[in-house]
């Protein structure tokens, strides 16, 4: 049985905004597509900005098949002291741990930890990324084995990698942001990286658009009124009724299946 850690990359009080309006935590639906995949998985869950026991962790980190890191509401340039445990906490990891996959955000804290930069997108994705592309690169890379070289996933974010780590790869591109995907490694450890969700439902998206509505519009300004916000959840509504479950989460099983 795998040992796999997940970290939860958001802060206590945003779960409990989460829990409060009836949408699941970012660690609930990891948890929920894992379970889906295979049963043969041992899942602890800590997280580095609250947990008081994080020093229990970073002294067993070694004992880890591997480590999810998902999606979060932070973003990396703001700089807290939430944020820079996030880092730190990282950084051990990518000591300790053979085989990282971050999610998102997660994606995003292990680029700045082995030396990269992230920075405030231009555009955005809200609740799905359209017409991700792999390159050359992705398409003999592991984490695609099985996708098709041009598809659509559920995403939600307003930033983006600039600068891979030394030696890093990228995997995957669309208009939004010109790296949908990377790889690198760095002190032994191998690192699959997503800015999308494939562990994440259309469904959820679709809630957490609602969720953030008002943001969306007036701080955000992603769109002008409740009329596109609606137009918007309609086309992802489409997208739902042509996904396969299976081949949006290919991403996750692939990495799952290169564990050693």
């Amino acid at each position: 049985m795998k040992k796999i850690l997940i970290v939860e990359g958001n802060l206590k009080e945003e779960n409990k905004n989460f829990s409060e309006a009836g949408i699941q935590t970012h660690t609930q639906s990891l948890r929920d597509s894992l379970s889906h995949l295979t049963k043969s998985l041992s899942l602890d869950i800590v997280n580095p900005s609250s947990d008081e026991n994080i020093e229990d962790f970073k002294d067993k980190l070694h004992s880890y098949d591997g480590l999810i890191w998902g999606g979060s509401s932070l973003n990396i340039y703001d700089n807290t002291v939430a944020i820079r445990k996030q880092i730190e906490f990282m950084k051990n990891c990518q000591n300790k741990v053979k085989n990282i996959l971050g999610i998102c955000w997660g994606m995003q804290v292990a680029v700045v930890a082995a030396g990269g930069q992230v920075k405030k997108a231009i555009n955005s994705h809200i609740g799905i990324a359209k017409d991700i592309e792999l390159n050359k690169a992705g398409l003999s890379h592991p984490l695609y084995e099985g996708k098709e070289k041009i598809f659509n996933s559920p995403a939600f974010n307003y930033d983006e990698v600039i600068k891979l780590p030394m030696n890093g790869i990228c995997l995957a591109s669309n208009k939004v942001n010109k790296i949908q995907s990377l790889y690198f490694e760095i002190n032994k450890t191998k690192v699959w990286g997503l800015q999308y969700h494939p562990e994440i439902s259309y469904e959820k998206m679709i809630r957490l658009i609602k969720f953030r509505k008002k943001r969306l519009i007036e701080t955000r300004k992603v769109f002008k009124n409740e009329k596109d916000v609606l137009e918007h959840i309609s086309f992802i509504e489409k997208e739902i009724l042509i996904t396969n479950k299976r081949k949006r989460m290919l991403e996750l099983k692939n990495w799952l299946n290169r564990l050693n």
